[in-house]
C-alpha cells in the first residue's frame, strides 16, 4: 500500500468497523428489548436501510481508496462522532437500528430535548460528510437523496409507532 493510501484506508476502515460494531450493539439491544416485551414496528422497510448503508460504504470504499483526506470535512466528521456518542449514551440499552417500542416513556433528555429524531439528523449529516472527507461529492449527493427517500418512510413508521393517535 502506498504512503498516500494509508489515511483513506484508515478512514474507510474506521467507518466499516464502526458500522459493524453498531450492528452488533443494535442486535444485542434489540434482543434484550424484545425479551422485555417490546414490539418491532416498520420491519418491512429495514432491508432498504441496510441496502442503502451497505451501498454507501461500498461506494466510499471503492471510490475513496487512496484519495487524500479533506481536513475541514474530517473535522466536521469528528464533531459528528461526538453527537453519535451523546445519542448512544443517552439511549443506552434502548438504542437500536430498528423501530423497537417498549411500554415505557420516551427518552426526553440529552439531544432528545432539542431534536425529535437526533439519530436521523446525525445519519443525514454523516451520509453527506463522510464521502466529502474523501472528496466524493457525487457520492454524498446521490446517497443523501436516497437516504432522504428512505428516511421519509422510516420517520413516518417511527412516528406512527411511538406517537399513536
Amino acid at each position: 500500500m502506498s504512503e498516500t493510501a494509508w489515511p483513506s484506508a484508515l478512514f474507510i476502515g474506521f467507518l466499516i468497523v464502526q458500522r459493524l460494531a453498531e450492528l452488533a450493539l443494535a442486535r444485542r439491544n434489540t434482543a434484550r428489548l424484545l425479551a422485555r416485551g417490546a414490539v418491532e414496528h416498520g420491519a418491512a422497510h429495514y432491508p432498504l436501510i441496510v441496502a442503502l448503508h451497505a451501498g454507501w460504504l461500498v461506494a466510499i470504499a471503492l471510490l475513496g481508496w487512496g484519495e487524500p483526506l479533506r481536513p475541514f470535512w474530517l473535522a466536521i466528521f469528528v464533531l459528528l462522532q461526538g453527537l453519535r456518542l451523546w445519542i448512544l449514551g443517552t439511549l443506552g440499552p434502548r438504542w437500536t437500528t430498528r423501530i423497537i417500542v417498549l411500554d415505557e416513556p420516551l427518552v426526553r433528555r440529552g439531544p432528545f430535548r432539542v431534536l425529535r429524531h437526533p439519530n436521523y439528523t446525525l445519519v443525514v449529516a454523516e451520509i453527506a460528510v463522510a464521502p466529502l472527507v474523501l472528496g466524493l461529492g457525487w457520492v454524498a449527493l446521490v446517497f443523501s437523496v436516497l437516504n432522504a427517500a428512505v428516511l421519509t418512510i422510516r420517520i413516518r413508521a417511527e412516528n406512527a409507532a411511538i406517537y399513536p393517535r
